[in-house]
């Protein structure tokens, strides 16, 4: 309820084009595009190839995973939230701690907002006790990326007003995760504005919270 409370002020009850078709085409639209600029960038690499030394042409393949992965750490590098998108990409979960205790060691005393790691680009970013990550490919743009992780602490720093840190997190988690999956949809980005995805966020709270008291009734 404290979550709903807090969606509602910050979006002043807007209600958003959210659905779930709409974010199924959302997705296909964005995959789309994925495909196209992929192509160009393909395209684009052969040209700089012939005046240049050889590329490997496994770098060139098109991939729909913009972000490989998102997770949040706090200031002894443990684990409050991950999402990993590529199937192929650390599938156990061994494998993806490992990655990330890597990644919080390279990165948590440095002052850099980008890093690379096992053939990685990773960009980040610091609040009090905690660190967000996002994860693209090494041929990623890191605008991009970039433009993902500002996005999901902008949304986060509204709902959690402004106190970004480890217990306020761990307070809202069901809120954190509809942030997230608001702005990536299996690797795929679908949002980029904080204000549209508050709304579509408290959107989604709002029905949730409907269904509930309609089931309290029936009962």
């Amino acid at each position: 309820m404290a979550l709903w409370l807090n969606l509602v002020e910050c979006c002043g009850g807007a209600r958003p084009g959210g659905s779930v078709n709409e974010r199924k085409k959302k997705r296909s639209r964005a995959r789309a595009s994925r495909c196209d600029s992929s192509e160009l960038s393909t395209s684009t690499h052969r040209e700089r190839g012939e005046h240049g030394a050889a590329m490997d042409s496994t770098s060139l393949e098109p991939s729909l995973y913009t972000v490989k992965a998102v997770f949040i750490l706090d200031n002894d590098g443990n684990r409050l939230l991950s999402k990993y998108y590529d199937p192929e990409l650390y599938p156990s979960m061994k494998e993806q701690k490992n990655f990330e205790r890597n990644v919080f060691n390279k990165t948590h005393k440095a002052d850099n907002e980008i890093a690379f790691l096992e053939g990685m680009t990773i960009v980040y970013k610091s609040s009090i006790d905690l660190f967000f990550y996002v994860v693209g490919s090494a041929q990623e743009n890191e605008l991009m990326l970039m433009s993902v992780l500002n996005c999901m602490f902008e949304s986060l720093s509204q709902i959690l007003r402004k106190n970004v840190e480890r217990r306020c997190l761990l307070d809202n988690m069901e809120g954190v995760f509809l942030v997230v999956d608001e702005i990536i949809d299996g690797g795929v980005i679908l949002e980029s504005d904080p204000q549209q995805v508050l709304q579509k966020v408290n959107y989604r709270v709002l029905q949730t919270a409907k269904e509930q008291i309609k089931w309290s009734i029936l009962k």
